[in-house]
């Protein structure tokens, strides 16, 4: 599994994090001031990358959590049918099918940006 560990403290809006076992991008971050008894507490919400479900998490600052290292890929868009096109990576080569994102139009030819993670793959709009 492509990941690493972090502290929580080390996290920011606009990073990943694992979530449910679900990659998820943190909308937000906040902390509350350590209280009489404990240390202080992080509070992240974020919104899951492939599934889009919000999700949040609160954890002291000093706790370890996985963090995805989600790769930013280019695409050549090989052929349209339908909802779907075939896409070429321009790395690899590799051919695969992915879902065209609504309100999105797709025409051979046309290179694409999206996120790829252990075989799951999504648009950068």
């Amino acid at each position: 599994m492509p990941r690493e560990q972090k502290q929580v403290r080390e996290l920011q809006e606009g990073s990943y994090v694992m979530m449910d076992d679900s990659p998820c991008k943190i909308n937000h971050y906040s902390t509350a001031k350590p209280g009489k008894h404990g240390s202080a507490k992080a509070r992240v919400e974020g919104k899951g990358v492939f599934d889009e479900k919000k999700r949040s998490l609160s954890q002291p600052v000093d706790a370890k959590v996985w963090v995805p290292i989600i790769e930013r890929k280019q695409g050549q868009v090989v052929s349209v049918s339908g909802d779907d096109a075939q896409v070429m990576d321009l790395d690899t080569y590799e051919t695969f099918t992915m879902r065209i994102p609504e309100g999105e139009e797709f025409s051979s030819d046309d290179t694409i940006e999206y996120l790829e993670y252990e075989g799951q793959r999504k648009v950068v709009g």
